[in-house]
């Protein structure tokens, strides 16, 4: 059951990442309000990191700033690290 709840989650959150960079890519050609970086960099904390490396990657958005290039990958390998630490702890 709680695998569930957790996969749904990351899926929601990386849906929600990927959307906000396209989002946020779309305002900045229109030059509309922008999605905050700290959201950006907040949904792939919050389990989209997936999610928001993929649309920086088709959307082309934030590619320029080193910030984005280097910590949205840094933040996916942490999640994979600690992901792959929980499930060797409790299912190894």
């Amino acid at each position: 059951m709680w695998k569930q709840i957790i996969l749904g989650y990351l899926a929601v959150m990386n849906a929600a990442a990927f959307l906000m960079m396209g989002i946020d890519k779309r305002r900045a050609r229109k030059k509309l309000w922008r999605i905050p970086e700290k959201s950006l960099f907040g949904a792939a904390i919050l389990g989209g990191s997936i999610g928001a490396v993929l649309g920086m990657r088709l959307f082309h958005h934030k590619t320029k700033h080193w910030y984005f290039v280097w910590g949205m990958p840094l933040i996916l390998i942490l999640q994979v690290v600690v992901a792959a630490v929980i499930w060797r702890h409790w299912m190894g």
